[in-house]
């Protein structure tokens, strides 16, 4: 079965009644859980966005917190972990502050965990990599948010 196009499900959405558009969504979200989720963003949280940026905030403190230090390989292995969970809460937002909020925190976290991040490539490539997209978003955002972003991304490399 091939995909319906966005435009197509958005014209066909507006023609069903809202009992049978409720139930649609219901039975969205049954199938996986970042439906569930997203779902729930879009519900319960989106409206205080701070809010949100803030229990990201403390779930990744926590997370990096609970790295195992005695390998390369279990951090590397942990922050990729912690990479595919803050990505996903970013793509729920769609927002670039949030988005270049939440990297420089994971970035500034990083830095201060004292991971050696120099002796491992795959780390160092990670972090350079999430400081690229991290400058990348913030290039695209307007002039007066830019600096601010800009003089914390210029202190981490």
């Amino acid at each position: 079965m091939k995909a319906a196009s966005i435009s197509e499900l958005k014209s066909e959405l507006v023609n069903i009644p809202g009992d049978q558009l409720i139930d649609l969504c219901l039975r969205l979200a049954k199938f996986k859980k970042e439906n569930k989720e997203l779902l729930t963003y879009l519900l319960f949280e989106a409206f205080d966005e701070p809010a949100f940026v803030e229990n990201i905030k403390k779930d990744m403190l926590q997370q990096f917190e609970e790295i195992n230090t005695t390998s390369l390989y279990f951090v590397k292995k942990s922050l990729r972990k912690i990479l595919r969970t803050l990505n996903k809460y970013i793509r729920y937002t769609g927002s670039a502050e949030t988005e270049a909020e939440l990297l420089l925190f994971f970035c500034t976290t990083l830095k201060n965990s004292g991971i050696p991040i120099e002796k491992n490539p795959v780390i160092k490539n990670m972090y350079q990599n999430q400081l690229k997209k991290t400058a990348k978003t913030i290039a695209a955002m307007h002039e007066d948010l830019q600096y601010e972003y800009a003089k914390q991304l210029a202190g981490l490399q």
